[in-house]
């Protein structure tokens, strides 16, 4: 076995590490250069513990991802009783990272919770991050995440995870948090352990994995860790920890029983025990269990219901009913949607539950058939939708399922009002119709400046399905020009890769397409070059008040000097700019416009033939020239300014 293996027997406990010691020492020697050296290293930041069972092709990612790392580290490295050469991959990793890389050998236990138990019983870090050997850390995990905690005091700190062909959790990240509290945020809904923890919060209160689980044990440490962390925080702007699936499917949690509907709510009923010993009946226990409720228990009445057999969704309608009757409170139940309270009120009803898992996982197929403006400038919207129920194990017998209510939603991105989960920003507008061809009119005066993803709520049996629309729609609609409603500019448009239906109010994503053509130009008195032309915003003219101002914005600079503009009818505008206020340079002229999102600038275009011609004067000892000109290609309003002193002449002569 390449590299130096110490082995040091721990009371029964059959590990022995690597990595502790230089090559050829006797014992004694070894434990006393071991202690001179842990002597003479600074203060650990973080003590990585990493879990090893046969991912030898994964190790070098992982081990690499964390020696990068730019914070002062340990990296505690269990073998849970490999097989095929992890063992001595990181025997060699702790010979060339002495001091840094501890590698322990254990035999084989079965599960993460044992590794993960005894690279706790060495760390000495100040924090503990937990990282699996097939998954990686960017770059700055680490640096980052402790900054967070340094600055806060924090017990927790949730890094952002992505998932490369697994799922991550996604709605606590949505921005960076200094402090969150578990009643006013949605940081308990991700319950992994790959998060950065204060030792001395666990320690203290004996967080530990539950070493009898082969899956969900993580679950267990970090419902506890959450019920004595006093200061959480998220860092949200960078990718920290990424999730990876196995290309061979060869992990505990791509096993196909590793999510046994029956097995994983027992578990999770150890932790939710766990929770409500340390936390006392009212809103904040209300707001944890429902999340153990949506996605533990109830969600097992959706697809997985379907999957089963007979008697299994019996077992699964019974650990669910046992969960209802002992935790489940009314602050609970107003937290459930409304498909989840109707599986509440049918859990003696099997039949009754299997129906409502088809209407969940149907597949709703829905057309655009229609999109204009009307007279009214509203945005009418026509479409058709139908559900197709699919049985996991059979297509024979699957139920009729028809839409028996519509209705139009368009949703605010980014606009989420609250913490738990968010609830999004919404304007519901009605159907006419039915699913077979329905048409709904969206007053964009009623919306808000932002952009709005436009949905289609379907109900079916008391259930509702959110869904998208657009993506599937006629070959004849194209997208509509956009118009402006109340000084305001609304723009349809269909988004990409997908090509869902959005509207754009304000212009925030999409360019408002627009333009600012010169009429005439001529020099009057002061110098002064005024400017005629005529403003369109699509095919409609903007309001008067949506006119800001005509902007010089130096070339090279990027200096800019702003000018009032006199709006009349049908929009013709009129500016009058004192070119004498202009320093040297090439500046190029735009409009400035408000149309209710951020300032939309158009370049000023104009035709070579009405651009006035140049002027120069003088002004006590000094000469400005001025040259307006339409650039080449596309005919765009500049003009170059110049000045001359007697210096600088007498420097042109000179050369």
């Amino acid at each position: 076995m390449t590299g130096t293996i110490i082995q040091a027997v721990r009371a029964g406990r059959g590990e022995r590490t690597s990595g502790e010691g230089p090559p050829g020492d006797e014992a004694v020697g070894r434990g006393r250069w071991a202690a001179r050296e842990e002597a003479q290293r600074p203060d650990i930041d973080v003590s990585v513990i990493v879990p090893v069972h046969n991912c030898r092709p994964y190790l070098d990612r992982c081990l690499t991802s964390l020696l990068v790392q730019r914070v002062n580290r340990e990296i505690i490295v269990v073998d849970d009783g490999s097989t095929d050469g992890s063992a001595e991959l990181l025997d060699l990793y702790a010979a060339h990272h002495r001091g840094v890389v501890r590698v322990v050998h254990l035999e084989r236990s079965g599960g993460a919770g044992r590794p993960r138990n005894v690279g706790l019983a060495h760390a000495r870090g100040r924090y503990v991050f937990f990282c699996d050997a097939d998954d990686y850390l960017g770059p700055e995990a680490l640096e980052r995440m402790l900054a967070m905690a340094e600055r806060n005091g924090s017990d927790m700190v949730l890094g952002k995870i992505v998932g490369h062909d697994r799922r991550a959790p996604v709605s606590m990240f949505r921005e960076n948090a200094e402090r969150v509290t578990l009643a006013e945020s949605c940081v308990y809904n991700s319950l992994s352990c790959f998060k950065l923890f204060r030792r001395e919060m666990v320690e203290r209160y004996g967080i530990r994995f539950d070493e009898t689980l082969l899956v969900g044990e993580d679950v267990f440490f970090t419902t506890h860790a959450y019920c004595h962390a006093e200061v959480i925080s998220v860092v949200a702007d960078y990718d920290c920890y990424h999730l990876v699936a196995r290309p061979d499917g060869s992990s505990i949690m791509q096993q196909p029983g590793s999510r046994d509907p029956v097995a994983w709510m027992r578990m999770i009923k150890k932790s939710v025990e766990l929770m409500v010993s340390h936390v006392r009946p009212g809103a904040l226990r209300d707001h944890l269990l429902g999340r153990h409720f949506r996605m533990d228990a109830l969600s097992n009445l959706g697809r997985p219901f379907l999957d089963a057999g007979d008697e299994t969704r019996r077992l699964i309608a019974a650990e669910v009913a046992d969960m209802c009757e002992r935790w489940l409170t009314d602050g609970v139940r107003e937290r459930l949607n409304p498909i989840d309270r109707g599986r509440v009120a049918a859990l003696q009803d099997i039949d009754r539950l299997v129906r409502l898992a088809h209407i969940e996982s149907a597949v709703i197929h829905r057309r655009l058939t229609g999109l204009h403006w009307d007279p009214r400038d509203g945005l009418v919207v026509a479409g058709l939708v139908a559900l197709d129920a699919l049985d996991a194990l059979s297509r024979d017998g699957r139920p009729d399922l028809v839409a028996d209510g519509l209705d139009l939603v368009l949703r605010l991105r980014g606009g989420n009002a609250g913490s738990d989960g968010g609830r999004p920003v919404e304007r519901v507008f009605p159907v006419s119709g039915d699913h077979e061809g329905f048409t709904a009119v969206v007053d964009v005066t009623t919306l808000s400046s932002g952009v709005w993803d436009v949905y289609l709520n379907v109900e079916c049996e008391g259930v509702t399905r959110l869904v998208r629309l657009g993506a599937e729609r006629d070959e004849r609609i194209a997208r509509p020009a956009p118009r402006v409603i109340d000084g305001v500019v609304a723009l349809p448009y269909f988004t990409r890769p997908h090509g869902n239906l959005s509207l754009d109010v304000g212009g925030y994503v999409v360019s408002v397409p627009g333009s600012v053509r010169l009429t005439r130009t001529r020099w009057t008195i002061g110098h002064r070059l005024v400017l005629d032309g005529r403003i369109s915003v699509g095919s409609a003219a903007p309001g008067a008040r949506a006119v800001r101002h005509l902007v010089w914005r130096e070339r090279w600079s990027g200096r800019e000097r702003r000018e009032p503009v006199e709006v009349g009818e049908g929009g013709e505008f009129a500016a009058r700019q004192a070119l004498g206020r202009l320093g040297p340079g090439t500046w190029d002229a735009y409009l400035e416009l408000d149309l209710g999102g951020p300032p939309a600038r158009f370049r000023v275009e104009a035709p070579a033939e009405i651009v006035a011609p140049p002027r120069t004067w003088w002004r006590g000892l000094v000469r400005r020239s001025v040259r307006p000109y339409a650039t080449a290609g596309k005919g765009r309003l500049s003009t170059v300014v110049r000045t001359f002193t007697p210096r600088s002449l007498v420097r042109r002569v000179l050369r």
